[in-house]
């Protein structure tokens, strides 16, 4: 099985509110919990109550096609609101992510790390040591993981920030992702996903449902292409439908019932009906 370690903040962790957009089940989907590998089901993360649709489910279906008959497993360890000075090396946040990837590498080969993250840096200047800090990081997750040569993808920051509600504050949006560009064009296996045109949630601050999808299809172009994606794909919707209209096998009927006995959806007579 081939892993994937996410990380960042809140927008890789997920906000996207999950009624808005079909789920994805995919029995070949995997994510790490409580040190086991279970069916993918959203929201992946649970840094939050309030977490939801993020970019990495869309990633995994986008994967699964390109990969029949293969596992991809997914590490969740994105935080939401953290800065960069909390993803430090010496921090918890990057000390917890290093353990996740250690022990998922026990059983499954790491083929790339996906990050998100600067919302909290966007603003006071602090886009003038993001370079140097994030350089410090990837360093370190590199040799602590011995992982030199898998890609390592970077999305941007939404170009909804800086005009309202939670986002207003983020002023410095676009200097955050001029940073993370120069990063990822002046150095080997690292791309970058812009977020051009994907929308928020009324908060101003997180990506929705939807855009959450298509930004995971893009993270995947630029993994699956090794090339960094300065515009909006031209069929990424087409992409993201087939995503939302894969037909779904039995064993994934099945979890999806069970799923819903559980919450009190359906009766005990519908489940074995």
């Amino acid at each position: 099985m081939k892993s994937f370690l996410l990380i960042g903040q809140s927008n890789m962790a997920g906000r996207g509110f999950i009624h808005e957009v079909p789920p994805i089940y995919n029995e070949r989907i995997m994510m790490l919990r409580n040190g086991r590998w279970q069916m993918m089901t959203e929201p992946i993360h649970f840094d939050r109550s309030i977490a939801g649709i993020g970019l990495a489910a869309s990633f995994a279906e986008a994967w699964c096609k390109d990969n029949e008959e293969e596992k991809i497993g997914l590490i969740p360890c994105a935080e939401g609101g953290s800065s960069i000075d909390e993803w430090s090396v010496d921090g918890t946040l990057f000390r917890h992510a290093i353990n996740e990837a250690k022990f998922a590498m026990e059983d499954s080969e790491l083929a790339g790390i996906l990050w998100h993250q600067g919302e909290s840096d966007s603003q006071d200047g602090k886009y003038k040591e993001y370079y140097e800090k994030i350089q410090r990081i990837f360093n370190e997750l590199r040799r602590k993981l011995s992982v030199p040569d898998i890609p390592f993808i970077i999305g941007g920051l939404g170009d909804y920030l800086g005009k309202a509600a939670f986002g207003a504050g983020c002023v410095e949006h676009q200097l955050i992702n001029q940073e993370i560009q120069k990063y990822a064009r002046g150095k080997d296996n690292y791309y970058y996903v812009t977020a051009k045109g994907l929308t928020s949630n009324p908060d101003g601050i997180h990506i929705n449902a939807m855009s959450q999808r298509i930004f995971g299809i893009r993270y995947y172009e630029a993994y699956h292409k090794k090339e960094h994606i300065y515009e909006p794909l031209i069929n990424e919707k087409e992409l993201v439908d087939k995503c939302h209209n894969r037909v779904n096998t039995a064993a994934e009927k099945t979890y999806m019932a069970l799923e819903k006995f559980t919450l009190g959806r359906i009766s005990y007579e519908e489940l074995i009906t």
